[in-house]
């Protein structure tokens, strides 16, 4: 979190006089027209088990920036900070009227990276990440920076490491998908190599990194073969793949999966046998420990003639036990609604406006809820329906208000807008959040000149193939976006909201994400307002959470 007044528009011709760095929310997209005033300083807040970003900017004119490592020292272990270059995406479709065409931030590439446009500034994300084991306290360090090898004014950075700590897993469960075949061909290597699999590797990790769960990965079901009705799977294979993600071995904080999307396989070819490798599936799981919530993915997004499809695939996986929920991408549906153990609508789906919907049928999530089966989760997706499927405004106007105003993950779009979804599931009750892919623009154009996909730029794409034929890349690896940090920020806010209810503080914690967002479509705008909220949860936060731990000391229960 950035102090609130970190905010605020200058034209370029009169940053460009200011030799030093400016530091400026992590919030605002900082593009070439306009570049924000911004602070001298960075001050920082953060939870134990949280990573809080920064931007500091640099006027235009630099080619090259370097940048010592900073490292932040207080009562406890220093604090290591990440540092990346923001590279810019050329819009040429704006993705709606909110959206615009021109440069717009989103690669985080290797500092040094050269820019390759002197007219555009240099912006460095800085992020601080904190340990669950972090001890609490101010911790302070200085970014030192050199522009085209000439020394600039030093950054101060100060950080509060808050007493209270985030779980490292989310609490509200989501599944992203990603792809081995995706990865593969925007890396141009062979998807049966080994560096095809390290990449995934990385790529998966990365997300759970974020807060994220993944699903797709290799897509490659275990080997099964059935013998007198059993299923006999060999799970060596799968379980090299998935059981880190799944068993907190994967990351220092022990993240896991939320998750796990159950790999049909085609072996299994009767409605006996599908059922017996379902539940030899479920069973391993259970076996191993794992927590993640399974589910088998029904026919995505299924039209009418679909509807038979997905009544099959339940009564088969239903069939193995209770133990694999079917997840169904439709609005409600009665002829699909005793199919679902998983409802998945698209977000427009819960949210009545005025004009033209953009889902056929509108219910909000209570109404919903009395609806279906009280064992029915409800999880809810981003779509196109979120900008509008075609690209740029369109013409009716009342139609460009319909798809306008929406939480999305849109480059184009304000900050806010991509943070918004996990306030959002706060706000509403929503059990989980489904996303298809983080990588799909990797199949059909080169992600590094457009992102350009059903009508937004960064549909379904989270990431950039990094490759060492790309300047600044010595290897592949996957590049991060702006947008993925922004995606982790809003989850995080979701751990704040929740941790509040937790503590006795759920009127406050209510009133606190309605200053954030009403609806899906009434999404605050205003960073310093965002900030503001921040601010705010966490004094209250640092608050109860101080109460409560001196009630443990004493042997007296906090009120």
């Amino acid at each position: 979190m950035v102090a609130a007044g970190a905010v605020g528009w200058l034209l370029v011709g009169v940053l460009a006089g200011a030799p030093e760095p400016r530091v400026v929310s992590a919030l605002e997209k900082v593009r070439p027209e306009a570049l924000p005033k911004g602070e001298k300083q960075a001050r920082l807040s953060l939870a134990r088990g949280e990573c809080e970003g920064v931007q500091v900017v640099l006027p235009p004119g630099a080619s090259r920036v370097q940048a010592a490592p900073l490292t932040l020292s207080g009562p406890g272990k220093p604090l290591a900070a990440h540092l990346w270059r923001e590279a810019f995406l050329d819009v040429k479709t704006a993705s709606n009227s909110q959206g615009g065409t021109g440069l717009w931030p989103d690669p985080l590439v290797p500092v040094e990276t050269p820019s390759g446009d002197k007219k555009a500034p240099t912006v460095l994300y800085v992020e601080l990440c904190a340990p669950e084991a972090q001890r609490p306290g101010t911790y302070r360090g200085a970014l030192k920076l050199k522009a085209d090898g000439a020394a600039v004014a030093a950054v101060p950075f100060t950080a509060e490491v808050q007493p209270f700590a985030l779980p490292a897993t989310s609490s509200l469960p989501n599944s992203f998908g990603v792809s081995l075949y995706s990865i593969a061909k925007g890396h141009g290597v062979k998807p049966e190599s080994p560096e095809a699999q390290g990449l995934l590797r990385d790529y998966v990790t990365a997300l759970l990194t974020h807060r994220v769960s993944a699903h797709g990965m290799s897509m490659n079901p275990p080997p099964v073969r059935f013998d007198d009705g059993g299923a006999q799977v060999d799970f060596r294979a799968y379980d090299a793949e998935v059981s880190s993600f799944l068993e907190g071995t994967a990351l220092p904080s022990g993240a896991r999966f939320t998750t796990l999307d159950v790999r049909d396989s085609k072996a299994a070819r009767t409605d006996a046998e599908k059922a017996a490798y379902y539940r030899a599936l479920a069973a391993h799981a259970k076996e191993k420990g794992w927590r993640a919530q399974l589910f088998f993915y029904a026919k995505d997004e299924p039209k009418p003639e679909d509807v038979a499809l997905v009544r099959t695939q339940a009564l088969r996986v239903r069939a193995s036990g209770k133990d694999v929920p079917v997840l169904v991408t439709a609005p409600l549906d009665e002829s699909l609604r005793d199919s679902a153990d998983i409802l998945a609508p698209t977000l427009n789906c819960f949210f009545p406006r005025p004009g033209p919907q953009t889902c056929r049928n509108v219910v909000p999530l209570q109404t919903l809820r009395g609806k279906l089966a009280p064992q029915v989760k409800v999880w809810w997706y981003q779509s196109c329906n979120s900008h509008g499927c075609t690209g740029g405004a369109a013409e009716d106007a009342s139609v460009e208000k319909a798809y306008s105003g929406w939480a999305s993950y849109m480059v184009d779009h304000p900050a806010p807008l991509n943070r918004a979804m996990g306030p959002l599931a706060f706000l509403t009750g929503v059990d989980g959040e489904l996303y298809f892919d983080t990588v799909f623009a990797y199949n059909t154009k080169d992600p590094w000149t457009d992102l350009f996909e059903f009508g937004g730029n960064g549909d379904g794409t989270f990431f950039y193939p990094g490759t060492p034929s790309r300047p600044g890349f010595t290897s592949h690896q996957p590049v991060l976006s702006l947008r993925l940090k922004h995606l982790r920020d809003g989850l995080e806010d979701y751990e704040y909201l929740r941790l509040l209810e937790s503590l006795g503080e759920k009127t406050f914690a209510q009133e606190a994400v309605r200053r954030l967002v009403r609806s899906g479509y009434d999404v605050q705008r205003d960073v310093r307002q965002w900030e503001q909220v921040r601010q705010e949860m966490t004094a209250r936060l640092r608050q109860r959470w101080e109460a409560v731990e001196e009630a443990k000391r004493s042997g007296v229960r906090s009120k």
